[in-house]
């Protein structure tokens, strides 16, 4: 099964991105997050295209409130047609939090947005639990050790 045409645009200015090595990152976890099916309907193999945006605290809080009636910003926003939205200025705020580079921690909000696409959710104890562990297992594994480390 072919991954999605991955498409990634920065529409930010609070980190600066490597874009290509996020999309590396991507790539090489599709594989792991296509072999870990959620208990929803996941529509991650039927995409053709998966688009992230990497976008402020203010833009991703006026679609939590559109949305999902929340006015706060949050790390990442997964539509089930194949868009993820991740807040780098969150990012730069928690990945100190979690002992980690911002970029990684952005790295961390897309795996968990695929896994979104994969059918997994996070709006329970189990669920939450079950997609954090399985992000941070893929994400050690497609991210090096020797860059966890801000």
């Amino acid at each position: 099964m072919a991954p999605p045409e991955l498409s990634l645009y920065d529409h930010q200015q609070s980190l600066t991105l490597d874009l290509a090595r996020l999309t590396g990152v991507a790539e090489r976890a599709w594989p792991l997050v296509i072999a870990a099916p959620g208990p929803e309907v996941p529509v991650l193999p039927d995409l053709r295209e998966v688009e992230v945006s990497f976008i402020t605290d203010q833009a991703i809080a006026k679609v939590h409130a559109e949305f999902l009636e929340d006015p706060t910003p949050t790390d990442v926003i997964t539509f089930a047609h194949g868009e993820i939205l991740i807040s780098t200025e969150t990012a730069l705020r928690q990945a100190g939090e979690h002992g980690q580079t911002p970029e990684r921690e952005v790295a961390l909000y897309l795996i968990h947005g695929l896994l979104h696409l994969n059918g997994h959710e996070d709006g329970t104890e189990t669920g939450f639990a079950m997609m954090k562990r399985l992000q941070e297992g893929i994400l050690a594994s497609v991210w090096p050790e020797d860059d966890r480390k801000p």
